[in-house]
């Protein structure tokens, strides 16, 4: 596991498949790298090779890694909820069914990388931007508002990023490093049920 001066974790910001708005980021010689997909590149191909080179213990990821409880129980029962996890409902996040495609990749690509002994772990950017900078209103409105929101990023993160993030895409991809950050030594908030899934920030 990652410690405090060797952190070997990979936050992702995940995205449709050939949009080029898959991002990660990680710390690599002291500094916070970012990466990204190109538009038209597969993302997933993308993330896979990315981690095949940097080699994180774990990966925490924008996006669902299980579904609602009532797809795993038999029979069915009228009042459950088919759409979302209590994880979902506690951050507003979307239903994994609503973006069944993105949830069904990222799922395989857990089990893919379970398979090399590197973990991936869910987590939700705008949960951590909204405790982190709850007084910023530009948060994924206003491009122009970049250089200043993520200098209040980095003034919360001890290390320097390599550089402004380009995107919010690149911003998550931070966001979800920093939640990786703050479950390794012991400060995240864990969202959710065990049994059903957990998002952690």
């Amino acid at each position: 596991m990652a410690s405090e001066n060797n952190p070997t974790f990979m936050g992702v910001d995940y995205g449709a498949k050939l949009a080029g708005t898959t991002a990660a980021a990680m710390v690599k010689n002291n500094t916070l790298q970012v990466w990204q997909s190109a538009r038209g590149q597969d993302a997933d191909e993308f993330l896979l090779q990315l981690i095949q080179d940097e080699r994180p213990g774990v990966v925490f990821i924008d996006a669902p890694l299980t579904l609602p409880k009532v797809y795993s129980q038999a029979p069915y029962t009228s009042n459950a909820d088919f759409f979302y996890r209590a994880c979902d409902r506690e951050v507003q996040a979307m239903s994994p069914m609503f973006i069944g495609g993105l949830t069904a990749r990222a799922i395989k690509l857990g089990t893919i990388l379970a398979k090399q002994g590197i973990a991936m772990l869910e987590t939700y950017p705008a949960q951590l931007a909204h405790l982190l900078l709850p007084n910023e209103r530009g948060y994924k409105k206003d491009l122009a508002t970049m250089p200043v929101i993520a200098q209040l990023l980095q003034d919360q993160i001890k290390y320097t990023f390599a550089q402004t993030p380009r995107d919010w895409h690149q911003f998550d991809a931070l966001l979800a490093w920093f939640s990786g950050y703050r479950h390794v030594n012991g400060q995240a908030i864990l969202y959710g049920d065990a049994h059903e899934g957990t998002i952690i920030v």
